[in-house]
């Protein structure tokens, strides 16, 4: 017996628990687990498919967006089917029943891996009559074949209704518990989120970095209030304006390199729409740098914290290269984007040795980059009598007619000169002034200051 058909018959072997299914767009794979594993009418009251368009907007209302893969459909199909559900069964089995309501739309196929992705979700009692809670999954199947799909989507839909009652009282068992009897590579969890009463014991914030650090989703992206939001729908069709850094802590500098990207941003692309500006950290910059690639956990949610005190999103990801990061954002925007990169690291972008691991070696990672949609904002760094420029970057031949052709394109563009960057603050020169208590504050944004101040982050 496989572990998720084990697994769904352990929930219909609990007499309490009981429930819908309601799922769009690859069959009722979620339910078939739970017919397959016997005693099925023990646990549920109602499958429904709603394929049709017009059918679906009867039951659950029209989207807005005309798209009906995502986040806001799965949540008017929870509440249908959780309300519909209370109001005709509660009265004949409420004392004795925790109810729940499974929802998922999707799409799956034989096209990108990226096409074939989808949200599911999970409204439950963890007591008969007690308030609602919800685990919410944003995912992708990364399987070629459509039937692959559609069976990793099954297992994936019955690991979270078990994992709801079974897993959810700990952190540490409920990211393992949905991925449980996955091969790796089948899915990609690029967001969960849980709310209620019952789940306040899990933190949003530490499940996704979970996802990220197991290498279930490449990236996860925080808004400005610190909430964990899909950046398919947050991203999609949208201009960007990215900035990676340590931001430990955060400082004017970083500002105005980003109003000087912002200020650039038209003169490239004229008819594109204002950019949404991302703070990009990656894994490695949030690594304790121990041997087992340890994540200092608090110093995590304090950087998220301290950036979207600013008013900005923030992205956690796994990409050691830009043309990782490229290739993510290009599977939900067309629009242009810009990359702000510090001079200092142009060598690293002309490191041939980073792009082993493709067939095109360096000239394909730089052309996956590079592009007539895209730019790099290069930020001048000055280091004593030093200057660090794009104008004045060398690479050694052949590597020179490489550069030299992206920087006429006017895809590689500086951001200045180094006079303009003469009072430049580093990350790491306001964390020792913090730490030594000098006047760190006039080196810090002030909303960033505020809560810095306010909760003693980075004190250690």
């Amino acid at each position: 017996m496989s572990n998720s058909v084990s697994r769904a018959r352990q929930v219909n072997q609990d007499p309490t628990i009981y429930g819908t299914f309601a799922e769009i767009g690859a069959g009722q794979e979620v339910a078939r687990h739970f017919f397959q594993a016997g005693q099925a009418a023990q646990t549920i009251a109602k499958t429904i498919s709603a394929y049709d368009m017009v059918y679906s907007d009867e039951i659950y209302g029209k989207e807005s967006s005309g798209r009906y893969v995502c986040e806001s459909r799965l949540n008017k199909m929870l509440g249908k089917e959780y309300q519909l559900l209370l109001r005709r069964l509660t009265g004949v089995r409420g004392e004795r029943s925790r109810f729940f309501a499974y929802a998922n739309t999707v799409t799956t196929g034989d096209q990108t891996k990226r096409s074939c992705h989808g949200w599911m979700g999970v409204r439950f009692q963890t007591r008969p009559g007690g308030e609602a809670n919800d685990i919410v999954l944003h995912v992708r199947m990364l399987d070629k074949y459509r039937l692959q799909q559609q069976e990793a989507l099954g297992v994936l839909g019955a690991n979270l209704v078990w994992s709801a009652y079974f897993a959810s009282p700990s952190p540490l068992e409920l990211i393992p518990a949905l991925v449980g009897g996955l091969k790796p590579g089948q899915v990609a969890i690029d967001m969960i989120r849980c709310s209620g009463p019952d789940l306040k014991h899990l933190d949003n914030h530490l499940l996704n970095l979970e996802l990220v650090k197991r290498g279930l989703a490449e990236a996860i992206l925080f808004g400005p209030s610190g909430d964990i939001l899909s950046a398919s729908d947050t991203l999609f069709s949208r201009s960007i304006l990215i900035d990676r850094g340590e931001f430990r802590p955060v400082t004017r500098s970083h500002l105005d390199l980003i109003d000087k990207g912002l200020a650039q941003f038209p003169q490239n692309f004229p008819q594109a729409p204002p950019p949404l500006v991302l703070f990009e950290l990656t894994m490695n910059q949030l690594s304790e740098g121990d041997a087992e690639g340890g994540i200092d956990e608090q110093d995590f949610l304090d950087r998220v914290q301290t950036l979207g005190a600013l008013g900005h999103h923030v992205l956690v990801s796994n990409f050691f290269l830009f043309y990782q990061l490229k290739r993510y954002l290009r599977a939900m925007t067309r629009q242009p984007l810009g990359i702000l990169l510090a001079a200092r690291h142009l060598e690293r972008l002309f490191d041939e040795s980073h792009y082993r691991d493709l067939d095109g070696g360096l000239l394909e990672g730089l052309g996956k980059l590079l592009d007539a949609q895209t730019r790099v904002y290069v930020c001048p760094q000055k280091k004593g009598d030093q200057c660090w420029l794009a104008a004045n970057f060398a690479p050694a031949p052949p590597l020179k007619s490489v550069f030299d052709y992206f920087r006429a394109q006017n895809w590689l563009t500086d951001l200045g000169g180094c006079d303009d960057m003469a009072d430049y603050v580093p990350s790491e020169k306001a964390l020792e002034l913090l730490r030594q208590g000098g006047d760190w504050e006039k080196l810090v944004p002030p909303a960033a200051a505020a809560i810095i101040k306010s909760k003693g982050f980075f004190r250690s």
